[in-house]
């Protein structure tokens, strides 16, 4: 018998995350994650008159394949994915990973090598602008340690996030949207000697209410890219290539971060050193999902957090382009909550969020008690 929450998690991915027509291919890349699940997605999408394939994958084997790795190997991995891949109209990303480190004595260039062919010319260059996609975490203990939670109650946690009124959080995101594509000049305040000003002039701002992540609940931009001045010192951990990253601070000057440093320094500046556009921002974005709320090392939560914002070294996304191109797209983030340090943020010199909270009364509907 399969979980109900579970099957109420499937038909938010394929009738609201996906919108599944008749007829369409659709694929389900399950990585550690329980075959219920799987098939839970199978069974709904074809129900919705879709064709489902599935690929299923281990983040323990994939190290195994990235220790074994050579330049032949991959680019062959990613010509028979990416044929796949465009085959598809809608693919569903499912991502458990039992142990979050597993990759982290796995030697950088590996990795890089990875990520310069079957998630670039994969995903980057055919799932992200091809289909209409979505991805997720599955929840598992490692998580669960991760936010300090019994296993039980962050599966209550998991299923009250991902399977919010998405439609209600939509709505709320209009004047936000309005807003930014208004703004020119931004400056963020924060905790410690956070002080940080760019411009988003000219570069659309996209919402994101459920239909490529789950979970969900931020708007994204990104800064000019030569307009960045300043510092930003990040207060959420950050796992990046399986190592852990605390207290990243990054120092810009027109653009470039010229500055970096964390709790594993060496390792940062190694990724920003990857190529020239990994030390240039590619996104700036806003969280408000009001269920997440503390850092859990999980980026696809801890993007999300009400009261967060999150800057981006690396690559660019086409549909809010500054021209910046990477093979990096490294998210951090940065709490503006009280119980984090607050801070502030700031539109062409008009105060729009006090301490994580939205002060302006047509963004309030953005605020947490308004969307739960």
């Amino acid at each position: 018998m399969i979980d109900p929450r579970v099957e109420r998690l499937a038909r938010v991915l394929v009738h609201y995350s996906c919108a599944v027509k008749p007829d369409e291919n659709v694929l389900v890349e399950a990585i550690d994650v329980p075959h219920d699940f799987v098939k839970a997605l199978v069974q709904v999408v074809a129900a919705a008159g879709g064709r489902p394939f599935v690929l299923l994958k281990s983040v323990e084997i994939n190290r195994a394949l990235m220790l074994a790795g050579s330049t032949p190997q991959w680019e062959t991995t990613a010509d028979v994915e990416r044929f796949q891949m465009e085959k598809m109209q809608c693919y569903i990303g499912a991502r458990g990973n039992p142990n979050v480190s597993e990759l982290s004595d796995v030697p950088a260039e590996k990795q890089k090598l990875y990520e310069s062919t079957v998630w670039k010319r994969v995903h980057h260059e055919v799932r992200v602008r091809k289909t209409r996609w979505v991805v997720l975490r599955w929840p598992s203990p490692s998580m669960a340690q991760m936010a300090e939670m019994s296993t039980e109650a962050f599966e209550d946690f998991y299923f009250n996030v991902c399977t919010l009124d998405y439609a209600k959080m939509a709505r709320a995101m209009v004047p936000l949207k309005q807003l930014m594509e208004r703004t020119d000049k931004v400056r963020l305040k924060g905790p410690l000697d956070t002080d940080l000003t760019f411009s988003i002039k000219g570069i659309p701002a996209i919402p994101c209410d459920g239909k490529l992540n789950i979970p969900d609940g931020e708007i994204f931009t990104a800064p000019v890219r030569d307009s960045v001045n300043g510092v930003i010192h990040f207060n959420a951990p950050t796992i990046y290539r399986g190592t852990t990253h605390n207290d990243i601070r990054l120092v810009f000057e027109n653009g470039r971060i010229v500055e970096a440093t964390s709790t594993s320094t060496a390792k940062l500046n190694e990724v920003l050193d990857s190529d020239e556009g990994a030390r240039y921002v590619g996104e700036f974005a806003i969280g408000f999902n009001p269920y997440c709320t503390k850092p859990m090392k999980d980026i696809l939560f801890d993007e999300k957090i009400a009261g967060s914002i999150h800057l981006t070294p690396g690559a660019c996304y086409d549909e809010a382009s500054n021209g910046n191109k990477s093979d990096i797209h490294w998210d951090m983030v940065l709490m503006q909550t009280p119980d984090a340090g607050g801070g502030e943020m700031w539109f062409d010199g008009k105060l729009v969020r006090q301490d994580g909270r939205f002060v302006l009364p047509e963004l309030e509907p953005l605020n947490p008690e308004n969307l739960k």
